[in-house]
């Protein structure tokens, strides 16, 4: 499979390692604005700025897709209606026009499209479902506070969304994984900087807040953000609540279940991390064209978009906001 990376950054740099050591696969060529840092991580592999030329020049069977949110709509409508089958990073875009334009072409494309939220890949989720199983969920309590590596956009809100988009987004994708569907969202920003410096660049976005998502099923779940400085070490996890259940998921970097269901204790552990298998299935889903075998689909991502934007507005207003549907 002749594969194309679209951006260089360091999450770029995380998957050309993986796909290096994926068989059957061949990276061949890499692009970005930057020249230099295209070429840094391309090795072998051609180099390109401009993604158009690099889709004529390699005619590749597969593109990852990592560049901002506002620049995903182009390119994975553009290589989804060429047959490229598409692994798009998170969020799947920065509105819901460009998310349904992509769930709209992905739907009727040939090739497969997957979005990058990698703990849907969590092994242990499987068994945290089956502790659940006919039981009423009423709490969800997601935390994701530590240091974050810097994106170019990350600091504009009108780019990136910041820490909903970015950071706040994946626990928004997982409560949604376990909880259901969010049909109304309340939440905070906190004024205080906690990574943002004043002799530093400073951005408009919130370095904390707190999420209430209101779940179909009558339920609530919560969300707990932070953006901090390096050196200080990051909390990821989710504790569920059932009627008959207490259960602890450690997220990165452990990736464990742990808790009592029925009376009975609960134990998962990691055998292969998420993020190796997402691509994995990817790959897999992209040879056999299946489209539903990917971790998370458009629909899927553009779900989690909706419950985000509500967030966001949440946030501005300090009203109570109902989740738009896709």
């Amino acid at each position: 499979m002749r594969v194309g990376m679209i951006g260089a950054g360091w999450i770029a740099t995380d998957h050309v390692a993986r796909l290096r050591g994926a068989v059957g696969v061949e990276l061949v060529g890499v692009c970005d604005l930057d020249a230099e840092r295209a070429r840094a991580l391309a090795g072998s592999a051609a180099v390109y700025t401009d993604w158009r030329a690099l889709v004529d020049g390699e005619s590749p069977d597969a593109v990852f897709v990592c560049t901002p949110p506002q620049t995903h709509r182009e390119i994975a409508v553009a290589a989804l209606e060429q047959g490229i089958h598409t692994y798009l990073e998170k969020p799947i875009a920065r509105g819901l026009d460009d998310a349904r334009a992509i769930v709209e072409t992905a739907g009727r494309a040939q090739a497969v499209c997957a979005i990058g939220y990698q703990w849907r890949a969590v092994e242990a989720l499987d068994a945290l479902r089956e502790a659940l199983d006919g039981q009423e969920l009423g709490l969800l309590i997601g935390i994701a506070t530590g240091p974050t590596k810097s994106r170019p956009w990350f600091l504009d809100r009108a780019q990136g969304g910041g820490n909903l988009l970015e950071r706040a987004s994946h626990q928004i994708d997982l409560e949604r994984a376990v909880g259901g569907e969010v049909v109304a969202v309340q939440a905070a920003a906190a004024s205080v900087t906690l990574a943002q410096s004043a002799g530093g660049d400073r951005g408009d976005i919130e370095d904390a807040a707190a999420l209430v998502l209101h779940l179909a099923n009558g339920g609530i779940g919560t969300i707990q953000i932070a953006w901090t400085r390096d050196g200080l070490p990051g909390v990821y996890s989710l504790d569920v609540l059932g009627s008959d259940s207490s259960l602890h998921l450690e997220l990165d970097p452990g990736f464990t279940l742990s808790g009592r269901s029925r009376g009975r204790p609960v134990h998962a552990a990691m055998r292969q991390h998420p993020s190796d298998r997402t691509v994995e299935r990817f790959l897999d889903a992209a040879r056999s064209g299946d489209h539903a075998a990917v971790f998370c689909t458009p629909v899927d991502a553009a779900g989690t978009l909706a419950v985000a934007l509500a967030c966001e507005e949440a946030i501005a207003s300090g009203a109570t906001v109902p989740v738009s549907g896709i």
